[in-house]
């Protein structure tokens, strides 16, 4: 994909709100699809970093062969401001990606809807809260849908799209098309707690830890035996360490509120978080990551 080929299907327009590594995977993938992407952080600092993960990426990806052009052409069509009021109102599309806290999502989505055009789409790239409270905080809860990207998004095939009630099919229907356009395998779910992909993956994950805490088998060999035996591209301790053991903590703290003590967080988790050893963001969490290692 050249950087002035866009991808027939794709908003010409999108805006990501939140520019972590899920946030700056959205807006590299947007980018080298042909969109025009404004990153909203919440200060000038923040935006900084994200355009530096946004860049470091697009190199990646030009290292990789998986992009034509010189990262360069791509972040000339690539913004970011500090504030969701200052979106371009004729904006297709608008993804939320900030931490998983109701409050802050919530906050964030009615900052962007009060900016942008009424056919905008609005959509979060939450893995577990419920979509339904989010558009019920939302003017145009029709027009609002959860869109889960998974990490690292240019690599993953998978987008899960999660929708409440309020979601308009028309509106279901669009995001399918994008989803396809960026080369990518849509699910679609009903909004239910951990949806389904968080739902099962967070399971396995969690048994796994416990498995650990109780002496069964290494990490190492734990993930061994489902990439071998289940073909699982990557065992769950190892994606474990990918998410971030603090996130995969408060999902299923979540989880566990909604669905029951089987999504329990094992004390071996809430130590290693509490430890601050959470995975490859700070080189430990079940195994031992270099700045260089590759999920």
């Amino acid at each position: 994909m050249t950087s002035d080929n866009p991808v027939q299907g794709v908003p010409a327009s999108v805006a990501v709100i939140g520019g972590g590594t899920m946030g700056a995977g959205i807006v590299q993938q947007f980018l080298t699809a042909g969109a025009r992407v404004v990153l909203v952080e919440a200060t000038a600092e923040a935006a900084g970093s994200g355009r530096d993960r946004v860049a470091a990426g697009l190199d990646k990806a030009r290292e990789r062969g998986r992009i034509d052009a010189e990262p360069a052409s791509y972040l000339a069509r690539f913004d970011t401001v500090t504030d969701a009021s200052q979106i371009p109102a004729g904006t297709g599309l608008v993804v939320e990606a900030v931490p998983e806290r109701p409050d802050l999502k919530i906050a964030v989505l009615t900052a962007a809807e009060a900016a942008v055009g009424e056919d905008t789409v609005l959509a979060s790239n939450t893995s577990s809260l419920s979509v339904t409270e989010l558009a019920a905080a939302l003017r145009r809860p029709g027009r609002f849908l959860g869109t889960h990207f998974f990490n690292p998004v240019p690599a993953s095939k998978l987008v899960e799209l999660v929708t409440a009630p309020e979601t308009e099919p028309a509106v279901l229907e669009s995001v399918r098309g994008w989803v396809g356009a960026l080369g990518k395998t849509e699910i679609v779910v009903r909004d239910a707690p951990g949806f389904a992909t968080s739902r099962l993956g967070v399971m396995l994950g969690l048994e796994a830890i416990r498995m650990v805490e109780e002496g069964v088998a290494s990490p190492a060999d734990i993930d061994t035996a489902m990439e071998l035996g289940y073909r699982h591209p990557m065992g769950p301790l190892r994606l474990t360490d990918l998410v971030g053991l603090d996130v995969r903590l408060a999902i299923a703290e979540h989880l566990a509120a909604e669905l029951g003590d089987r999504f329990a967080p094992p004390e071996l988790l809430r130590r290693k978080v509490a430890e601050g050893r959470l995975g490859r963001k700070s080189g430990e969490g079940f195994h031992i990551w270099d700045k260089g290692d590759k999920a």
